[in-house]
């Protein structure tokens, strides 16, 4: 089931096209990674599904809904340029922020304590925001992102400044939310955080959207039939055995052990390969090979 459903949506500045017919559907539940170069049509949209900025043709809903003023509650939106006020001290600022997003007093602080001790800031309280380490101010903001507990979260960059513990540390808080329905955006140029999080993905190019779907789908649509092989045994054997279904493309000695990469061809498959090798060559390790999150991202940008 969609909780934000992106209908053909336009936006020009001026002789810039920033979005051009996007459509997209982000299902309740799920990591949605959003995608592109820099200057492709990302933060336009956003900014859209944000109500900062309106589209010029199209429509967002949000639960079969069009879009309005009283969605904005449902929504966390951490920025890519974070907005935190330097002179304000972190537990005034935190509370500020909750109220403006219509908690009472009495309900924000409950649920600053809750995080302020989880992610360890109690001694923080009555510190300046000038005074923290990128990396505290971060779980700051996120905090204050997460805090009346939105449907929808919007996260641009969100590791920027993290180590790679506190990286992770928000990674897990993260998951935990997708476990309680709430649907995530994650617009990011980190692909190994796409890898590890994202259960959809689109990528947006030139102000056009050239790749939607499942992480699955898309790594199905993207894969290279080419897979790779550990052995014992004679490298001249390997050859011989391949007949006109496989492509070898590679063949080395690394560490003691040969590694080949072969590609099947002219609809082969890895049974039938496996077939041809077993009977010449001792097979340690047997795999396909998968395109990563930066591979198809590059692929699909090239042949946009």
């Amino acid at each position: 089931m969609s909780l934000l459903s992106i209908q053909h949506v336009s936006k020009t500045y001026a002789a810039h096209c920033a979005l051009d017919d996007v459509s997209l559907e982000i299902e309740q539940g799920s990591v949605f990674g959003l995608l592109g170069p820099n200057g492709a049509g990302k933060t336009s949209l956003i900014r859209i599904v944000n109500q900062i900025t309106a589209p010029d043709t199209g429509q967002v809903l949000m639960d079969g809904q069009k879009l309005n003023p009283s969605h904005i509650s449902q929504i966390g939106y951490l920025p890519e340029e974070r907005g935190l006020y330097k002179k304000m001290e972190v537990g005034e600022q935190a509370l500020y922020m909750a109220r403006l997003k219509g908690m009472s007093r009495s309900d924000a602080m409950t649920e600053l304590r809750y995080w302020f001790e989880k992610f360890e800031l109690k001694g923080w309280w009555k510190k300046k925001i000038e005074e923290l380490s990128k990396g505290m101010a971060q779980k700051v903001q996120f905090i204050t992102t997460v805090i009346h507990k939105p449907r929808l979260l919007i996260l641009d960059e969100p590791f920027t400044g993290f180590d790679p513990i506190n990286a992770n540390l928000i990674k897990d808080e993260l998951l935990e939310m997708k476990s309680k329905g709430v649907s995530i955006v994650l617009s990011t140029h980190r692909m190994e955080s796409v890898e590890e999080l994202c259960t959809h993905i689109a990528l947006i190019n030139k102000s056009k959207v050239v790749l939607n779907g499942s992480v699955k789908e898309v790594r199905k649509d993207f894969k290279s039939n080419i897979y790779e092989i550990h052995y014992a045994g004679n490298n001249i054997s390997l050859a011989n055995s391949l007949w006109a279904g496989f492509e070898l493309i590679s063949n080395v000695k690394h560490d003691d052990e040969n590694i080949a990469t072969v590609k099947l061809i002219d609809d082969a498959t890895p049974n039938q390969l496996l077939h041809a090798l077993i009977d010449n060559i001792e097979i340690h390790l047997f795999r396909e090979v998968t395109p990563t999150m930066s591979d198809i991202f590059i692929k699909a940008v090239n042949n946009s």
